[in-house]
């Protein structure tokens, strides 16, 4: 077999990688080991240098993450000095946990062997078409990285050796048969249970009120009838989608003319190699083939390339720019041709030229459609940057009323309805018009319109301008308009607490064993109900907090129901449960589950305690 990993390490595919490595890749630290140590460290954990470079790349990462996941919301969050700071240390966290994790799986003696690395990269996604390992798409992606073929085998094994740390501490967690039937017996007890209901709102309905009680309630509880500040909004919307433009042939014809690159593939060549570790086997490689050797046969034997190799030395179709400078300075101008002994710094190569395809453009006729959309629709953004422009002065011109912008746009403005801030009409719901409305910088005094906007541009094909024309402040509404709501309110309180007093005085006789505590109350238990621990209802809860019930005599308890109202328990008896094997087995899996990341982030935290941790300028002059 051949050398580890270094064999595959040692391959002019591998030496053409970096920049499109997969993204998953990227976000889960092995970017951390594509970029060397510079002048100005970020960390040093136990001896080993987290380089400014490595986390400057692996905040990069993370900030274009947080940008595609959140959108215009992470632009507000970015100005903000705290949380970027934050998300800094973050980053820094991870990296440090990342080589933290790597030292002791190293130490534990754990690593993945070249078969290994060799699987992944075929079973790669980023490398495959049509489901299998494309060796032509390999080539092209590996070529646009930069890194060499050791950083890349390096990273590969790291991230393998670090799963394989993390799976091996969450695989340990267990829980024993007995453990586990007796959890599961407990989990699915039942228990029988039968309700006597005391209706609050029936009390509610007999209390009194007084005007005294009715002001302090109100004087207490203001903050609960704010009126929310509302808008009402006239705006004038533009739309390039609405604007019409037409092509001419003339417009299309200069359209082409003028992108001749758009339409044109570049020449394209196609190489096979074979990678020799010595320059005395690339010689004797070359002399099997001068003499008429079959040069697939020969690479599938020979060559040290484990992935060109399984391809007969195939490198694929190659445009110039994705060339390396090993085949570029080969001299091979003519199909077949082979070169000589080339050096590299992969070792030593043997190439041929296998096929050439010339430059060649798509006649006008094939795109003439495509051009003739992309003309309407540079005329359309061309006359909606100028009608934005007119609409604009008209605006500024005239900045008591829309009217000008209306003529100036042909439309006539839209009027809202009352709106507040969580409840923007879905028509203005873009965050920078949002911002104008509710900034305050276009709401007049007292009430009273303001100033028009300036144009509002959203998504660089629609814009706004708008008014506010009218604006009631936040306040806290008069105590005749919520009087209904107060009365309501406090009958209710008071029924609430009537409720739970007899509630209590009931549950004392009941324990005290008079029986005939409820019919005084004029109340009685209702059928009894079995219910399970899985129940999320009040009463489920309460049932099971209740303690055990002796023999042929209930326990007592009481609660309140999904209403409000008082409810009165007694439990009667408690039922063993039976759980089907597919449950019960999913249950011992989320236990052991959530037992193993704790035992993950204990060995986390003391690898942390233990480590000589040591901040770089770079980091400690930003905190």
């Amino acid at each position: 077999m051949m050398d580890s990993l270094r064999t595959a390490a040692n391959s002019l595919v591998l030496k053409i990688i970096f920049g499109i490595i997969i993204v998953s890749f990227i976000l889960t630290g092995v970017s951390s080991y594509l970029i060397g140590a510079g002048a100005n460290y970020a960390a040093k954990v136990n001896g080993q240098e987290i380089s400014r470079g490595q986390f400057e790349n692996a905040f990069a990462g993370e900030r274009n993450r947080m940008q595609q996941q959140l959108g215009d919301q992470f632009s507000e969050l970015a100005a903000n000095e705290g949380y970027m700071k934050t998300l800094r240390q973050q980053t820094l966290n991870r990296l440090i946990d990342e080589a933290l994790l790597d030292q002791y799986a190293r130490n534990l003696g754990l690593g993945i062997s070249d078969e290994q690395v060799k699987k992944a990269i075929l079973s790669t996604q980023a490398f495959q078409s049509n489901g299998k390992f494309d060796n032509a798409r390999y080539n092209s992606i590996v070529n646009q990285m930069g890194m060499t073929a050791d950083q890349y085998a390096q990273a590969l094994r790291n991230q393998l050796t670090t799963q394989q740390l993390i799976n091996a501490v969450v695989g340990t967690d267990f829980m024993l048969k007995g453990e586990t039937d007796e959890l599961a017996a407990l989990v699915s007890q039942q228990r029988v249970v039968r309700e006597a209901t005391i209706d609050v709102a029936a009390l509610a309905a007999k209390q009194q009120v007084s005007d005294d009680e009715v002001n302090a309630y109100y004087e207490q509880n203001k903050n609960a009838f704010v009126a929310p500040e509302q808008f009402r909004v006239s705006y004038i919307k533009l739309d390039a989608a609405a604007l019409q433009e037409t092509a001419s042939d003339a417009d299309i014809q200069s359209y082409y003319d003028q992108h001749q690159d758009q339409f044109t593939q570049p020449q394209r060549n196609r190489y096979s190699v074979i990678q020799t570790k010595t320059e005395a086997d690339a010689k004797a490689v070359l002399d099997e083939l001068n003499k008429g050797a079959d040069f697939a046969t020969v690479a599938k034997a020979k060559s040290t390339d484990i992935i060109s190799a399984k391809n007969g030395g195939d490198m694929g179709w190659l445009e110039d720019a994705t060339t390396p400078d090993e085949l570029k300075n080969a001299g091979l101008k003519e199909k077949g041709q082979l070169s000589g002994v080339i050096k590299s710094s992969v070792g030593f190569l043997v190439a041929r030229l296998d096929d050439i395809e010339a430059a060649k453009t798509k006649p006008l006729a094939d795109v003439r459609d495509d051009i003739a959309s992309k003309v309407k629709q540079e005329k359309a953004l061309d006359a909606f940057y100028a009608l934005q422009q007119k609409v604009s002065d008209a605006a500024s011109n005239d900045n008591e009323s829309l009217a000008g912008a209306e003529q100036a746009a042909g439309a006539k403005a839209v009027e809202t309805g009352w709106f507040g801030h969580d409840n923007l009409p879905e028509e203005l719901n873009f965050k920078p018009v949002s911002d104008a409305i509710f900034n305050g910088g276009l709401v007049g005094e007292n009430g009273t319109p303001g100033s028009n906007s300036d144009i509002i541009t959203v998504d660089g094909d629609r814009a706004f301008v708008l008014r506010v024309t009218e604006h009631k402040a936040e306040a806290v509404k008069p105590l005749a308009e919520v009087k209904d709501q107060v009365v309501a309110q406090v009958k209710h309180n008071k029924a609430e607490q009537q409720a739970k007093l007899d509630a209590e005085k009931i549950l004392a006789d009941l324990k005290a064993g008079k029986d005939d505590a409820l019919k005084a109350a004029g109340l009685s238990f209702g059928e009894a109900k079995t219910l399970s621990r899985t129940g999320q209802d009040p009463v489920s809860q309460a049932a099971f907090g209740l303690s055990l019930p002796a023999k042929d005599k209930p326990s007592f308890g009481t609660t309140s129901d999904m209403q409000g109202n008082i409810v009165l328990l007694a439990l009667d008896e408690v039922k063993a449960g039976t759980m089907p094997e597919a449950q019960k087995k999913a249950m011992v899996q989320g236990i052991t589950q959530n037992n193993a990341q704790i035992a993950f982030e204990a060995m986390m935290s003391n690898l942390r305690k233990e480590a000589k941790i040591k901040l770089g300028d770079i980091i400690t002059q930003q905190q």
